[in-house]
């Protein structure tokens, strides 16, 4: 089965994911259109990739007919009211994280996508990188015993305007500490016990440094601190009692993972990326394409969900990046409405 895709919205990652999918085999995957919030952003985007048909807008993306499922890479704050109008035209979605600006946003958004009964998928890429599925296979076989201690870091220096505003869904929590909660959900296998965010705002209100604190049952306990202002380490680190897995830098498309037994031996284990032509603007993004694949896969057995990435899960991340946001201070607009929002 070829999977044809639309592309809502032309910016660096829709542009990195198209990127991605070239290096896949054509007759799997098609990008077929391209929709942007201008006619000649959408025109020469398609020209760069190749795409048959380029639209202003994206109420004619819902309505192609041709189109299998709508990739969004659109920035924070639209992913709500743009899963609702491909939704509400019943096509599948595979939506950039974070999903929504908070549970009730992404609530709305798995309802209305159970109601129109099409596949629909938040897109947290980390999953589906064959080290993180050998780090769930070793997991899963108690190679490093029980789990007792997940620590991780993600900062970096970020001089984005969409990253710095609150208007735009800002801060570090929601564009990168994502990557920490859901791989700290996927270690544990369960939701914390409790959670609890310190840390600081920037001027603009939003978050700057954090550090959130986890506990899980059997004493077992997450440190992950998120900065947008500072470089840290950037891996993560699970320990167990009888070992140690560190996910090392970049954990969030991770190559590498150094394994450490109780007695000390430590082996380094090696995930290389499939080679392309395509060039891409950050770090390991050709591994874009384990997670389209993925999907198709999921699409060919006639699924709605994938559970790799579950809708529960992505409610649960939703939950606790928006309490931790609380805890530092930090409301959006989006945490006062109550009412469903649609996309004009």
């Amino acid at each position: 089965m070829k999977l044809r895709w639309g592309i809502c919205s032309a910016g660096n990652i829709s542009n990195n994911f198209v990127s991605a999918l070239s290096s896949l085999p054509s007759e799997d995957h098609e990008v077929v259109a391209i929709a942007a919030r201008s006619k000649e952003k959408a025109n020469k985007f398609a020209e760069k990739h190749q795409i048959a048909v380029a639209y202003e807008g994206y109420e004619a993306l819902a309505r192609d007919t041709n189109v299998d499922i709508v990739y969004i890479g659109s920035i924070n704050q639209t992913h709500l009211p743009l899963c609702q109008l491909f939704l509400n035209h019943g096509k599948n979605v595979l939506c950039e994280k974070p999903l929504g600006l908070n549970k009730r946003e992404v609530q709305e958004i798995i309802d209305l996508a159970k109601e129109k009964d099409v596949f629909f998928m938040e897109g947290l890429w980390t999953r589906f990188f064959p080290a993180i599925v050998k780090l769930q296979e070793l997991l899963a076989a108690n190679h490093i015993g029980q789990i007792k201690m997940v620590s991780g870091t993600f900062g970096l220096p970020m001089v984005q305007e969409r990253v710095h505003l609150k208007e735009y869904g800002g801060g570090g929590l929601l564009d990168i500490g994502v990557y920490l909660y859901q791989m700290t959900l996927l270690v544990f296998g369960t939701p914390p016990l409790s959670s609890s965010t310190k840390g600081f705002l920037t001027d603009s209100g939003v978050d700057e440094t954090t550090v959130t604190t986890m506990l899980f049952p059997n004493k077992a306990m997450a440190s992950l601190t998120c900065s947008i202002s500072q470089f840290l380490d950037n891996d993560m680190e699970i320990r167990g009692t009888q070992g140690c897995i560190k996910i090392k830098n970049p954990f969030w498309c991770p190559t590498q993972l150094e394994v450490t037994t109780k007695k000390g031996t430590t082996n380094v284990l090696d995930f290389p990326l499939p080679k392309t032509k395509a060039t891409f603007l950050f770090e390991n993004i050709v591994g874009f394409q384990y997670e389209a694949e993925a999907v198709r896969q999921c699409l060919i057995k006639g699924l709605k969900e994938c559970h790799v990435v579950s809708h529960d899960e992505s409610l649960l991340v939703a939950e606790l990046l928006q309490n931790a946001r609380h805890d530092v201070g930090y409301l959006l607009e989006a945490d006062m409405q109550k009412g469903p929002m649609t996309c004009q």
